[in-house]
Formats: structure tokens, C-alpha cells, sequence
């Protein structure tokens, strides 16, 4: 059986893990005019909190006291990265387009190594600088196909205004998962999911006009299932493994990735071509994460 080195089974696991979370964001365009935005989030975190259950339950129990111990941080980190995060991107992806939700998103290893260096003082290296760098160049190239004379009429308004809200929330999440306490994963992730739920079944409610409309579909129905489990389960706790391998800044730069698999899941799924600013565009990007890997740690 092949075993691979921590660090490149963590560069792995991101890779699954933007794919994932490519998929959550065009599923949760998908379904924006059938579900409204913060019941999608809590069913997305109530299910994956139920899925996750028999995993994690035990886990819970035996650390119960250690858990509470340390609940300022995990609540901290549940309402950033569960809560926020879901509730502004869901409710911005419902006002904005495509494009201007993923060059959103591209800003968060930026923001990443800022938080870094503001909160813990951690210079970041060179070699991440450069791989941001590259990686952000990478996503303006796709976003604005190629061509720089589309900067001048790119427009923000509200829906940007929420999925700028969710960056920051997201960069704040992986810079601050240093302060995790020193419990099981598995219950880390729990609590946390509950916290998601709880915060968006009581924000949900705001929407209980929107909910009782709503028409269950087979294809609503998966579109449930699919982000309650996969970018919910599945790829927090990749996400939260890579980072405490590679560090939040390496870990962060990877959200780069998300706009590449963005175009080839819209070429696979809704017939859309990949056209050579496509090619280029994903060469910075998978440039600028090279650059970033192959950089040594700074010793302290």
C-alpha cells in the first residue's frame, strides 16, 4: 500500500477538499431559487451533524470535560468557520455572480497571511508571498477570461458585500485554528457542527415564509444530501488536518484551487468550454501553490 509523506497527503487532501467545496458553491447556486439560503445552511449542518454522530459521539463523551472546558475557542471557531462562513456565502451567492464570488474567494490566502502576521506575528515567507502571488494572477486571468479591459466594468453590490464577509470569516477560521484545543477531531468537528446548526436553525427562521414554498424535488433532495455530507463531513475534516500539518498559511493558499475546478465542473456539468485564458489561468494557479509548497518553514 502507497503511504505518502505528511505533507504531500496533506496537499492531497486540500485538493479534494476545493473540489468539494467547488461543488458546494455550484449546487448552492443550483438550488438558490428553490431553497433559501439560510435553511439550506442549517439543513446542510443539522443532517451533517446527524451523518457524523456515530463517528463522533464517543469522542464527545470521553472529552466532554476537556470540551468545556475549552469552550470560548471552539465557539469562536464554530460561529466563524460553521456559521458565518455558510450563512454570508449562501446569502451572497443568491445576489452575485459566479465570477465575482470566486474572485471573492481568491482573496482569502492574502487575508490568511495578514491575520497571521496581525494576531501571532508570523512573518510569512517568500516563498508563500510569491505563491499568492502567482495563484491570485492565476484566478484574474479566468474571472476576467483573459481580458484586463473587463476589470473597468466588474461591479460589486450587495451579494459581494455577503460573500466578502464570508472570505474574511474563512481566513479568520484557518488563521485562528491554532487555537484549537487538544481534543479528538472527531469532536472538535462535532461541537463545532452543532454550533453551525444551532446558529442557522434560529436564523432560519427568518425565512419560514420561504420554507413552507418549498417544492422536494429529487434534485433538491440530493442537493441536500450532497452538502451536508461531502463539503460538510468530509472535507472539514480534511481541511482541518492539512492545516495542522502544513500551517495556516500554506493550508489557505490552497482556496486558489477552487476557481480551477469551478471552470472544469462547469465544463463537465453544464457544457461550458475551456478556453485557452482557461489554461493559462490554471497554470499560475497551480504555479503559485507549487512555489509555496516547495518553501522551506521559517525557523523560529
Amino acid at each position: 500500500m502507497l503511504r505518502l509523506p505528511p505533507r504531500q497527503l496533506a496537499y492531497l487532501m486540500l485538493a479534494v477538499v476545493m473540489l468539494l467545496w467547488a461543488g458546494n458553491s455550484i449546487v448552492a447556486r443550483a438550488v438558490r431559487g428553490e431553497i433559501p439560503p439560510l435553511t439550506l445552511a442549517f439543513l446542510r449542518w443539522s443532517l451533517g451533524s446527524l451523518v457524523f454522530l456515530p463517528f463522533s459521539l464517543p469522542h464527545v463523551l470521553r472529552e466532554r470535560r476537556a470540551i468545556l472546558a475549552a469552550w470560548k475557542p471552539i465557539l469562536l471557531l464554530g460561529l466563524l468557520g460553521v456559521a458565518a462562513f455558510n450563512a454570508f456565502l449562501y446569502s451572497g451567492l443568491r445576489h452575485t455572480s459566479a465570477s465575482n464570488g470566486l474572485l471573492l474567494q481568491a482573496a482569502i490566502p492574502a487575508l490568511v497571511l495578514a491575520f497571521n502576521r496581525l494576531l501571532f506575528r508570523v512573518r510569512p515567507e517568500r516563498g508563500d508571498l510569491i505563491g499568492v502571488a502567482l495563484a491570485v494572477l492565476g484566478v484574474a486571468v479566468i474571472m476576467f477570461r483573459g481580458d484586463l479591459a473587463a476589470i473597468a466594468g466588474l461591479a460589486f453590490g450587495r451579494g459581494d458585500l455577503l460573500v466578502l464577509c464570508a472570505v474574511v470569516a474563512w481566513a479568520l477560521y484557518t488563521t485562528l485554528l491554532r487555537l484549537r484545543p487538544a481534543i479528538h477531531p472527531a469532536s472538535f468537528l462535532a461541537v463545532t457542527f452543532l454550533i453551525g446548526a444551532a446558529t442557522m436553525g434560529v436564523l432560519a427562521i427568518t425565512e419560514w415564509q420561504e420554507v413552507v414554498a418549498i417544492r422536494w424535488t429529487p434534485a433538491t433532495l440530493a442537493a441536500v444530501g450532497y452538502v451536508a455530507i461531502f463539503p460538510s463531513v468530509i472535507a472539514y475534516a480534511l481541511f482541518n488536518a492539512a492545516v495542522q500539518t502544513l500551517g495556516a498559511g500554506k493550508a489557505g493558499q490552497a482556496i486558489t484551487l477552487m476557481p480551477l475546478f469551478g471552470a472544469f465542473l462547469a465544463a463537465a456539468t453544464l457544457g461550458e468550454a475551456l478556453l485557452p485564458f482557461h489554461w493559462v489561468g490554471m497554470a499560475c494557479i497551480l504555479g503559485g501553490i507549487l512555489v509555496s509548497a516547495v518553501s522551506l518553514p521559517r525557523r523560529g
